[in-house]
Formats: C-alpha cells, sequence, structure tokens
C-alpha cells in the first residue's frame, strides 16, 4: 500500500519503455520490438468515491517537450527511467471529480513510435483545497498492457 503520487510525472521514457517490454518478454520482446507498441495504464479508484487526491492528467497538447525531464528512478529492486515534467502556467490540466470504483481511465504512458505528437500522459494525484477534513484517503490500483499493433 502506497500514498497516490503526487510526483508530477509520466511512467517511461522514450528508452525505459523498451526497457519494460524487455523485462515483460525476454526473448520473445526482440520479435515484439519489430512492431508497433505501446504500454497503457489501467486506473480505476477502490475509495467510493475519491473525495481527495484524484488523479489529474495534463493535456498533452500544452506540453512542450523541453519541460520533460528525463530521471532516474531507484527502488531496492530495480533502477529505471521516468519524465518529470517542469511547471508552466500554459499547460491545461484535468481530473475526474469523484470517480467511483466500476470507473476507470486508461492512458498511453508510451508509444513506440514517436510522429511528432506527445506519446506520453503526465499525470499525479492532487489535493483538492475543498475536500472535507474528514476525506478518506484515496486508494487505488492501476495496471499497464502492452499493446501491440501488426
Amino acid at each position: 500500500m502506497r500514498e497516490p503520487a503526487t510526483l508530477v510525472h509520466n511512467d517511461y521514457t522514450s528508452n525505459s519503455g523498451f526497457v519494460c517490454l524487455r523485462e515483460s518478454l525476454g526473448d520473445e520482446a526482440e520479435v515484439m520490438v519489430q512492431r508497433r507498441f505501446q504500454i497503457l495504464n489501467v486506473w480505476r479508484p477502490l475509495s467510493d468515491p475519491v473525495e481527495d487526491y484524484p488523479l489529474a492528467l495534463v493535456d498533452s497538447r500544452t506540453l512542450v517537450r523541453e519541460q520533460l525531464v528525463d530521471t532516474e528512478r531507484r527502488s531496492p529492486t530495480h533502477v529505471g527511467e521516468i519524465q518529470l515534467a517542469l511547471h508552466d502556467p500554459a499547460q491545461r490540466w484535468c481530473y475526474f471529480s469523484a470517480m467511483r470504483p466500476p470507473e476507470v481511465l486508461l492512458f498511453r504512458t508510451f508509444d513506440s513510435i514517436d510522429d511528432g505528437t506527445r506519446p506520453c500522459s503526465i499525470h499525479t494525484a492532487i489535493h483538492l483545497p475543498d475536500a472535507p477534513d474528514d476525506a478518506k484517503p484515496r486508494e487505488s490500483i492501476e495496471t499497464r498492457a502492452l499493446v501491440f499493433y501488426d
């Protein structure tokens, strides 16, 4: 159990998505890397409803590549890379208020094809200033899916 991540980030860099593929699929990755693939996050709340610290996502059309900083992330069992995002008042953010467990967010965190669009979803948990003092801590679950295209 961890608290909601309040770090403004994307889960992968242009390099670490390929590392994830190789770590997940082993030898099969060498075949699969020849095709376009994406990593999608599937996120849903367990709290009913989310009263504070909902997941917020930036509108990628308001994100400038120079605002993304590749950063090493260390845990006791893994060294990886994530992208942090620098603040810019021109960024537009959205969140879904009072989400309930049957509701799910699906968002792209990596795309092996960089076609000039923003291939990531910068996200974070945000504190709501009008949340009640007795708001239950948000609980949520996420999983990641590797999606392959022909």
